[in-house]
């Protein structure tokens, strides 16, 4: 269909939100992001409503003005990085939190998702600022990693919970995955070390200084509802460090490969 749509009242490297109509939001992807990972996201986000995981209601995919998009249930509030950034001294109860909510989802198994480990590796393959001493180590380090079949969401982070009148809801489902429990709270923790070395201005000096203990007491509060038995999780973390640097975020690179390095030398 064609339509003439206002200003985006959100942006994403993949999809931008639009208003929508009776209580929903539009995300229409750009016209170069695939229309199997749109379905994707869309098989995904029905299934963990109905798993019980606080996020929006899922509609139907449509096409608008060319390209693909999926209207969710509109929710109001704001992001918890943005609450952060506001309101600093919020920071522990926020860790907490996040932990909550992501040990729920780490809980679930849903059948058809894709494998963390087969995403991590293809990354890692295709990273372009690994030399090849350090992918082969990175490979092998992968390989011997304890997988899983639980759910992963792939991008979990303070800018993907809401804070809403409802409470804390879970958003973007686009990247989960099914694999170890551990590997995603081992992205998070990546996000969580090296993800304000890339939003410049967006989050203020005292928020900067504060993450390293957020990080601290997100950890703490997660292990203890998901043990790390087998140890592995700074393993997981020198694994995602190497396959994020196939996004070419070029303000992480440096900080990036410094955690791979870390980790391989251990």
């Amino acid at each position: 269909m064609e339509v003439t749509l206002a200003k985006p009242i959100a942006y994403g490297r993949t999809a931008e939100i639009y208003q929508w109509q009776d209580g929903t939001v539009l995300k229409l992807y750009h016209d170069w992001f695939p229309s199997q990972v749109v379905e994707y996201e869309s098989k995904v986000a029905h299934l963990v409503v109905d798993a019980g995981i606080p996020t929006p209601a899922a509609g139907e995919i449509i096409e608008v003005n060319g390209r693909r998009g999926i209207i969710f249930e509109r929710v109001n509030g704001i992001s918890m990085l943005q609450d952060m950034n506001k309101r600093p001294w919020n920071i522990f109860k926020h860790a907490h939190t996040l932990a909550e909510l992501q040990s729920r989802i780490n809980q679930l198994s849903f059948s058809g998702l894709s494998s963390n480990k087969d995403g991590l590796a293809y990354a890692i393959q295709k990273a372009p600022h690994l030399s090849e001493h350090l992918r082969e180590k990175a490979m092998n380090l992968l390989s011997n990693l304890q997988d899983g079949d639980k759910v992963c969401h792939g991008d979990f982070h303070p800018g993907n919970i809401m804070l809403t009148d409802r409470g804390a809801i879970v958003i973007d489902w686009m990247t989960v995955n099914r694999g170890n429990p551990i590997a995603d709270f081992a992205r998070t923790n990546m996000l969580l070390m090296i993800g304000p070395k890339g939003v410049g201005k967006q989050i203020s000096l005292m928020v900067k200084v504060f993450i390293k203990f957020f990080r601290q007491m997100y950890s703490r509060s997660y292990l203890q509802l998901i043990p790390d038995s087998n140890n592995e999780r700074k393993k997981w973390l020198t694994v995602t460090a190497a396959a994020r640097l196939a996004e070419q975020i070029e303000p992480e690179r440096e900080a990036l490969l410094q955690v791979v390095k870390d980790g391989l030398k251990r």
